[in-house]
């Protein structure tokens, strides 16, 4: 599990499609954009980016992504599971807690950046354009088992 139920969702968006397996708590970055509102187009797609460097992150996926063989089991809508190639829900403004990070621990009040394969991270990559940007601040430290606060805050 990659989010606990301490959070608060102020802003999401459900204009994009994942085709690809994840866990929630990561940060999405765009793959393909589509035109105009891109409400129900297949092209509008995000991704876990292997690399964070020239990424656009679109917000924290907040769905499971599962590849399951729906004649044979259902998704399990408690566990608010997608289908591969489904629409997801993105926060863009919020707060909470995940075990998703990466690198060195994150002190209360540490900026957050995305890193490798949907990650946090207090460190930023660097890209062509400059630096990554900074997608939230850490709110706590790290608990025993690996989680810490986060809040989201994306235009």
């Amino acid at each position: 599990m990659a989010l606990k139920s301490d959070r608060n969702e102020v802003q999401t968006d459900i204009s994009f499609f994942m085709n690809e397996p994840a866990t929630r708590g990561g940060i999405a970055s765009m793959s393909t954009a589509g035109s105009g509102a891109a409400m129900d187009q297949g092209a509008a797609l995000v991704t876990y980016a292997a690399s964070a460097s020239g990424q656009v992150p679109m917000g924290l996926l907040l769905n499971d992504m599962v590849n399951l063989d729906l004649t044979r089991q259902h998704i399990n809508q408690h566990k608010d599971e997608v289908q591969k190639g489904g629409k997801v829900t993105i926060l863009r403004k919020g707060y909470v807690v995940t075990n998703n990070i990466e690198g060195t621990t994150p002190t209360a009040g540490a900026k957050c950046y995305p890193a490798h394969s949907g990650n946090l991270s207090i460190a930023d990559i660097v890209d062509d354009a400059g630096a990554t940007p900074s997608i939230g601040r850490f709110l706590s430290t790290v608990d025993q088992d690996g989680y810490a606060k986060v809040e989201i805050n994306l235009p």
